[in-house]
């Protein structure tokens, strides 16, 4: 297919919506028009001042723009017809958006909106005018602020009748300051913080409805007096008294069934998740604790905590509602799947127990079976690929670790896991086996964006049981066609490896960063106790070759105009793996590809590098195009559509790259001078479906610059000489790619 056969039959579609846009004026009645643009603006430079949120204060927006452009939506509900009783009537009106008629009576309560919204930024003597623009039956909105200067707080006071609460507040640093400019965002956030520090040190019934501000200006010198007011305590018949401070008392369990064993936790386990404590003031934080730590075991469904206060005790007693699931479930897989157009299908059968020493410690087996039928070998005995595998895993929801302490294991929200797997891969040409165990951590502190996990050990035994002589003789020993990296692959290998990783998410940033090496204690004891080397100089254990290697990845994405309909996200992937002593190659597990859904999406996965290395006949060589380092730049615009659609610009850049010289990889590795002419450039556009829980994304990509070419190639800059059968790549995929 053409690039010009494809504009022709996608360009009318586009015309008859923007048509359709258009025709949307003629059912506006007479005296009235749709409203087409709002803005807001100042009369001047107002640095605090942000138009763009005060304009989440205008109560009538325009209609819907795709990509901050097209009025798609408005297109679709003009195509509908006035018949409603038909169908596709409805649907159109349905997916679409009816034209938005301008209402001066919601015009001046935005008006209000933005006067009361500046006079909350200090601006006390704020007014705000509104002009339209108007042609045809299409009208603009225009919002002009005159914040005028603001006032700025001269004195602050406290005023606090209650001597215990004064006597605790003496030594608080308040979040105002005297000469900070009034905004009553401020106050607000003070009279929260003040509340949850009250209800943190005991103080069970207090709100922050009891906190109020008297605020005394000067408008000559725009200047406020501010005092804080904290009210007392006002009983149901008015009269006033201190507030009281409570104390926990008894603190008991129930499942809510009538035999309360029925929780199935041991007590230490309850305990250890309980932050209310008994002769301790009561404490919100404490209890919002307790939710999240139960909350977060696998045994436990939901969560209820009730209080009831003794008479004129001052003691207050919690009861734990605990409604746990069941401890044990077997589901069932079926999978399809297809491989380069090799089709196949698979089934997992799973037994999961949540709670299986009563402290909600899961344990799970999986045996999975996978069958595919091979097309296209030749001089190969079947052409069945068939796999069967078993896992199994045990996660405790805490940490399992010598010298950790009780505080330190209530502090943090971690998580010990041991897994196990054995694999099975039977195909034509080899035969293959997986064997690996590891023991990982995980754990993140309370109320904190910070996430840590650490692989204590993790091993991994590949080995290769049969190979066939076809495959044997044509790939791994023909001397015209040698290939280190292809032969290497195909060797038994063990690899011992230990890793950290860091991640950092607070919804707008994020960063990911992990960082593992493998072989240094094998090669430090075979070192040490002088073993022999075998083959080219390596070293074995248990006669087997281990590898050696370090490798850092760092990932970080930034939503750079974050917004409910509107979002420019920025993403950079940095990936850098080295093998030394023990390895002369990274194993194929380890290295580096790109192309695909998540990286360039110009190309198919797997399908771009290293550098400007271009496989034999333009063919996908999964082996040698991998590389030991990778560079990933994205941008993408997000914009929503209708209903659960949502729809993506994007523009992609990078590559792979070896570190070293390889003969079966030319053009492959990575030298400085060369990386602004080794990246790969890609754009396109993106189709989401977002169903809450999970997002299905369909990513349309063409190629740019094309790094792998011949001399006076049309191929290296394809975005002059676009040809959808050559550089336009579809993916599907399940999630964001960043």
């Amino acid at each position: 297919m053409s690039g010009r056969y494809f504009c022709l039959h996608l360009m009318p579609i586009v015309l008859l919506l923007l048509l359709g846009s258009c025709s949307a004026l003629r059912d506006i009645p007479e005296g009235e028009a749709m409203l087409d643009k709002v803005v807001v603006e100042t009369d001047g430079k107002y640095p605090d001042i942000n138009t763009s949120q005060l304009k989440n204060y205008v109560r009538q927006k325009g209609n819907a723009r795709w990509f901050s452009a097209l009025k798609i939506p408005l297109g679709i509900y003009s195509l509908a017809g006035r018949d409603t009783a038909k169908w596709i009537n409805r649907t159109l009106q349905n997916i679409g958006e009816a034209p938005v008629i301008f209402d001066s009576l919601q015009a001046r309560q935005s008006c209000e909106n933005l006067q009361q919204a500046l006079q909350n930024q200090g601006y006390l003597d704020a007014q705000v005018e509104l002009f339209t623009a108007r042609k045809g039956k299409r009208l603009n909105a225009i919002y002009v602020l005159h914040p005028g200067k603001p006032y700025y707080v001269r004195t602050l006071q406290r005023e606090i009748q209650d001597t215990a609460i004064a006597r605790l507040l003496a030594h608080d640093r308040t979040g105002l300051q005297e000469g900070m400019q009034f905004n009553v965002d401020a106050l607000n956030s003070e009279r929260s913080r003040l509340t949850t520090l009250l209800r943190n040190n005991g103080y069970y019934r207090f709100h922050k409805e009891f906190i109020t501000f008297r605020a005394d200006s000067v408008r000559a010198d725009r200047q406020v007096d501010l005092t804080l007011v904290l009210q007392p305590y006002r009983s149901g018949d008015g009269q006033s008294s201190p507030h009281k401070q409570y104390t926990m008392g008894r603190i008991g369990y129930t499942s809510g069934a009538v035999d309360d064993t029925l929780i199935y936790l041991r007590q230490s386990v309850l305990r250890e998740n309980t932050f209310l404590e008994s002769g301790k003031p009561y404490s919100e934080a404490a209890l919002q604790n307790t939710y999240n730590h139960f909350g977060r075991l696998g045994a436990v469904q939901y969560t209820n905590i009730s209080f009831e206060t003794a008479a004129d005790s001052g003691r207050v007693d919690a009861l734990v509602s605990l409604k746990t699931n069941k401890p044990s479930t077997i589901s069932f897989q079926p999978e399809g799947t297809n491989t380069a157009g090799d089709l196949g299908a698979a089934a997992s059968l799973t037994y999961q127990n949540r709670n299986l020493f009563r402290g909600s410690e899961a344990f799970s087996i999986r045996l999975r079976g996978a069958y595919e039928a091979i097309r296209g070998l030749e001089g190969y005995r079947n052409q069945d690929f068939i796999e069967y595998s078993v896992e199994s895993r045990l996660s405790f929801p805490r940490f399992i670790m010598p010298f950790v302490g009780w505080d330190a294991r209530r502090r943090t929200i971690a998580t010990s896991e041991l897994s196990l797997l054995y694999d099975t891969q039977n195909r034509p040409e080899f035969h293959r086996r997986v064997v690996s165990a590891g023991w990982h951590y995980s754990w993140k502190p309370q109320n904190q964006f910070n996430q840590y996990t650490f692989d204590l050990i993790d091993l991994n035994y590949v080995f290769m049981p049969w190979i066939s002589d076809t495959f044997r003789r044509e790939y791994l020993e023909n001397s015209s066609n040698y290939n280190a990296i292809l032969r290497y692959n195909y060797e038994d290998l063990f690899i011992m490896k230990m890793g950290f990783g860091y991640i950092y998410n607070n919804g707008r940033i994020a960063l990911k960063t992990n960082l593992e090496t493998a072989g240094n204690l094998l090669h430090a004891w075979s070192s040490l106790t002088d073993a022999s080397q075998y083959g080219e100089g390596q070293y074995r254990v248990f006669n087997i070759a281990y590898a050696q290697y370090v490798k850092a990845d760092v990932d970080f994405t930034q939503n750079l105009l974050p917004g409910y309909r509107d979002q420019l996200v920025f993403h950079i992937g940095i990936g850098l793996a080295y093998p030394y002593g023990n390895s002369r190659v990274l194993p194929f597990e380890k290295r580096y590809f790109s192309g695909g859904a998540n990286s360039v999406r110009g190309w198919s996965v797997r399908s771009l590098g290293p550098g400007r290395y271009k496989g034999r006949d333009g063919n996908i060589n999964f082996i040698t195009q991998t590389g030991d380092m990778k560079l990933d730049l994205n941008l993408e615009y997000r914009t929503r559509l209708f209903w659960k659609f949502a729809g993506a610009l994007f523009l992609d850049a990078g590559n792979i790259w070896t570190l070293r010289d390889y003969d079966e990889q030319p053009q492959g590795q990575f030298r400085l001078k060369n990386l602004l002419s080794d990246l790969a450039v890609s754009y396109g556009l993106g189709l989401r479906l977002n169903f809450d829980y999970f997002i299905i994304r369909f990513d349309l990509g063409m190629k740019a610059v094309n790094p792998a070419y011949e001399a006076e190639d049309e191929e290296h800059y394809a975005i002059i000489h676009p040809r959808l059968s050559r550089d336009l790549a579809f993916h599907f995929a399940v999630g964001l790619p960043f």
